[in-house]
């Protein structure tokens, strides 16, 4: 699903544990971290997309987590320029993203980056909260930027010390 001018939905999800520790991503067979995001599919809402690409990309169920906040409004990013599938129409220059963040509330053990037939990550670890503005791919950078400065609300005062 591809919007009018060119971004596609998605949602993105920043999971922090009880340290105020993030969940970062090496997208599988790559040297490219990240957080977990996924499509928007027709019909469904950013909050559905949420709980189906949590379960479909690190094996959370809804009961894993508890949902601390998101974006009001949507974030974009754009494609480089090699990386647009010119020939698929409609043309994706981009995603725009609405953002959660969760906090993790079973054990670590409970994630599990093998619960579809395709994964799309092979490895993770926990980051500080600013790593991930500085680690992702150059073409994110600033959509990371946003989306964690307005996250950063929603994170409980016990761990803000921590996320410092």
């Amino acid at each position: 699903m591809i919007d009018s001018d060119g971004y596609r939905p998605n949602v993105a999800i920043v999971l922090m544990n009880a340290d105020g520790r993030l969940f970062w991503a090496r997208r599988i067979g790559q040297d490219a971290w990240q957080f977990p995001q996924g499509g928007i599919r027709k019909g469904e809402s950013p909050e559905e997309a949420l709980y189906r690409e949590l379960h479909e990309e690190i094996g959370l169920y809804p009961n894993d987590v508890k949902l601390l906040g998101r974006t009001d409004n949507w974030l974009h990013y754009d494609l480089p320029d090699h990386l647009i599938r010119k020939h698929q129409q409609p043309v994706c220059i981009g995603q725009k993203q609405i953002w959660f963040l969760l906090q993790l509330t079973a054990n670590e053990n409970a994630i599990k980056l093998d619960c579809t037939t395709h994964p799309e990550f092979d490895d993770w670890l926990w980051v500080d909260y600013n790593h991930p503005q500085t680690d992702v791919v150059d073409f994110k950078r600033n959509v990371y930027k946003k989306a964690l400065s307005k996250l950063a609300e929603f994170i409980p005062e016990k761990q803000q010390k921590k996320t410092g």
